[in-house]
């Protein structure tokens, strides 16, 4: 019967976990502290989850993946430059590795460019404080900071031959849990140094101390209108 397989496979995932846990690896799972609908709550993670939501062959997989995550069954993501690797608890425990090729220099300087003094601060780009305009430059996909479907190679130990298997969609979303505690993440991802949007809009600004007086924390109702989505109240990082 279908409910003893599932019951199964749920002990054969168990047993599973208990030997790489006993091996040394500590399989923690990655876990949304957002209430409701939302995974991510601040500007980092909301952006690379709306962005994923733009691929359109990775509509039909979004949904499972999303309650893979909610259910704890992404464990040990880690995130590197070019590289997001985690273990997805599904019929059995699969090994996922998520290959994004770097930002493309020339893409970089054109950001940076467009950008030059509109950031204040590191603090004020990695917690999403920074104006309307700003926002839109960053998450353009014309600006290319968010990686395109084409630079992304999901490689999974599961029997999904799709681009995209559930366990690589999960994976992509827990990513935006981990940007959303540390923004950082997402621009050593991408393989540029954060830093140098600052420093590009620093030189063209005669006091840091003036761009941060005009930058706030942007309230939910400005990220709606940047992504073209609905967003509950987000508390500020």
């Amino acid at each position: 019967m279908p409910w003893q397989d599932e019951d199964d496979s749920k002990e054969t995932v168990a047993r599973a976990i208990e030997r790489r846990r006993g091996r040394g690896e500590a399989l923690e799972p990655v876990v949304p502290q957002a209430k409701g609908s939302k995974l991510a709550q601040h500007f980092w993670g909301i952006a690379w989850q709306h962005h994923l939501e733009t691929y359109a062959d990775y509509h039909s997989r979004l949904p499972k993946s999303r309650t893979m995550l909610r259910q704890g069954k992404v464990m040990d993501l880690t995130i590197a430059e070019g590289e997001i690797t985690s273990v997805v608890a599904g019929t059995a425990l699969h090994d996922v590795i998520v290959k994004i090729a770097p930002l493309d220099p020339e893409s970089w300087v054109e950001l940076r460019a467009a950008c030059k003094g509109r950031v204040g601060s590191l603090l004020d780009l990695l917690s999403g404080s920074l104006g309307d305009e700003v926002m839109k430059i960053v998450s353009s996909p014309e600006h290319c900071l968010f990686p395109d479907r084409r630079d992304i190679r999901i490689l999974c130990d599961c029997t999904d031959e799709s681009d995209l298997c559930p366990h690589g969609a999960a994976t992509l979303y827990a990513a935006g849990l981990r940007f959303d505690a540390n923004p950082e993440l997402f621009f050593k991802l991408r393989a540029v140094n954060a830093v140098e949007l600052v420093d590009e809009a620093s030189r063209s600004l005669e006091a840091t101390a003036s761009c941060r007086e005009n930058s706030a924390v942007i309230p939910a109702d400005d990220l709606s209108a940047v992504f073209g989505i609905e967003i509950s109240e987000i508390p500020s990082p």
